[in-house]
């Protein structure tokens, strides 16, 4: 016997995502659950930055900077253009600034 009634049960199944929204849901999660690529990130959602810039401004080494650049790249939460020698990283949706800043408020801290 169901705990909730047939009214519940139909609302529910009608706005569950179905499991291919929720395993990408959950890569998505997975990506940003390390706390280097959300530093990585934070500085990306102020400016496009390359990864030696990245690397001073965080006070990380370049070769865990350019590792973790290519996980986001990977996913496709960051891109890469080259402007010579030079290859500089943005945001490939600006939809990330916001998922930080609810995570944020979320925790309190805004």
């Amino acid at each position: 016997m169901p705990l909730i009634d047939n009214k519940t049960q139909v609302k529910v199944r009608y706005y569950l995502p179905d499991n291919a929204v929720l395993t990408e849901l959950s890569d998505l999660f997975s990506v940003l659950s390390d706390s280097t690529r959300i530093k990585i990130l934070s500085a990306i959602c102020i400016s496009e930055m390359c990864v030696g810039d990245l690397s001073e401004m965080l006070d990380m080494n370049q070769t865990t900077v350019s590792h973790q650049l290519k996980i986001l790249r990977s996913t496709g939460i960051v891109t890469a253009r080259r402007d010579g020698k030079t290859i500089y990283y943005s945001l490939a949706n600006m939809i990330i600034p916001e998922i930080m800043r609810f995570g944020t408020l979320y925790l309190g801290y805004y």
